[in-house]
């Protein structure tokens, strides 16, 4: 008989339970939603991105030719004029080859200066009629001229030996610092060495690259000459600046970033290259966004939109979002200035719903 009882008693929780979720809904539904007009604009920011500082010009030096090596005139830490000697090889055979050349190079000259005074000669002596006949003084000419052609072909040859002997001595390509040292008095060294480590690496650190890489969505906001200011990780509490001095022009395939460089004076030795830098750079936003509240912006798992008042009714409206600052953001989708847009609006709005 207690059962009887408790059915009338569970009904009535039923149906008070049912008249609060009524009311809850209802009193969602009171709530007013804030419009506002829809006006372009934009917001000008920063974003804060790693870069690292790398050398203005870097350069491994390889050997031209093989050799030992007779002589080393720096270690790593040298600093190095442009044009400076920094080492030298040694090839017995390359100076045999220079001396050779130069041999044959003297006796094709010494054989042309003999056709060419022959025939001078022979033509000084034609301006007397009979006493020299045309075709010794033609063949006299030719003679003179294959001699000019093979003494012109040895001197190239014999200069081209002397170039390669130049390239025993290895010379500064710039001004810079000795950061690396792999050779020895001895060594033998030469181009065809495969993995082989460079004799000597180069750096110019008297001026460095910041370079940053810049996601896609701000690489059209940044521009050359606009200043940024950077901190070094390895020197903590200090604050630098600089310009944006270059771009690539390109994004990356695998990253959808574009490189920018910053140049970096370093005549006090402050930065050494390799170090990590976190850099501030100023984004100026897009003259084509709207500028919204924050949350204007409904967000799902399948997609970003706006609640656009359309005669009283709701419609919802994709968008993307841009730069932001404090409780705006920029959008970008299918607006039209003057739209009223709800600026407090929630997933349970639904497209037509009416506001």
């Amino acid at each position: 008989m207690r059962y009887k009882f408790l059915i009338p008693i569970i009904c009535l929780a039923v149906l008070s339970s049912c008249g609060h979720e009524e009311k809850k809904v209802e009193a969602a539904k009171a709530v007013p939603y804030k419009m506002m007009t829809l006006a372009t604009g934009h917001i000008s920011s920063t974003v804060q991105l790693p870069g690292v500082l790398e050398a203005f010009e870097f350069v491994q030096l390889y050997p031209k030719l093989s050799g030992f090596v007779k002589e080393v005139h720096v270690d790593r830490g040298s600093i190095v004029k442009k044009g400076q000697p920094l080492i030298r090889l040694e090839a017995p055979e390359i100076e045999e080859h220079v001396a050779e050349a130069r041999l044959k190079y003297t006796q094709a000259n010494a054989m042309y200066m003999t056709s060419k005074d022959r025939y001078q000669r022979l033509l000084e002596t034609s301006k007397t009629p009979g006493t020299v006949a045309a075709y010794d003084l033609s063949a006299a000419q030719s003679k003179m001229q294959a001699d000019a052609a093979t003494a012109q072909s040895e001197q190239a040859a014999y200069k081209a030996q002397e170039a390669m002997q130049a390239y025993l001595s290895v010379n500064a390509p710039f001004d810079g610092v000795i950061t690396e040292r792999n050779v020895h008095p001895g060594a033998l060294v030469g181009p065809g060495t495969q993995g082989a480590k460079p004799m000597l690496v180069l750096q110019q650190q008297s001026k460095l690259r910041l370079v940053v890489n810049i996601p896609e969505q701000y690489s059209a906001q940044v521009q050359e000459g606009d200043e940024v200011h950077f901190k070094v990780n390895a020197l903590p509490g200090q604050d630098f600046k600089g310009a944006v001095s270059r771009s690539s022009g390109n994004l990356s395939s695998n990253f959808r970033s574009e490189t920018i460089e910053v140049d970096v004076p370093n005549t006090g030795n402050t930065f050494k290259p390799g170090m990590y830098a976190e850099v501030v750079l100023p984004v100026g936003g897009s003259t084509n966004a709207y500028v919204v509240p924050k949350s204007a912006v409904v967000t799902t798992t399948e997609h970003k939109y706006v609640i656009v008042n359309n005669n009283g009714t709701a419609k919802l409206i994709d968008v993307t979002q841009g730069n932001e600052h404090a409780d705006s953001t920029e959008v970008f989708g299918n607006l039209h200035a003057g739209d009223n847009i709800v600026t407090n609006g929630t997933y349970q709005v639904k497209e037509g719903d009416k506001l």
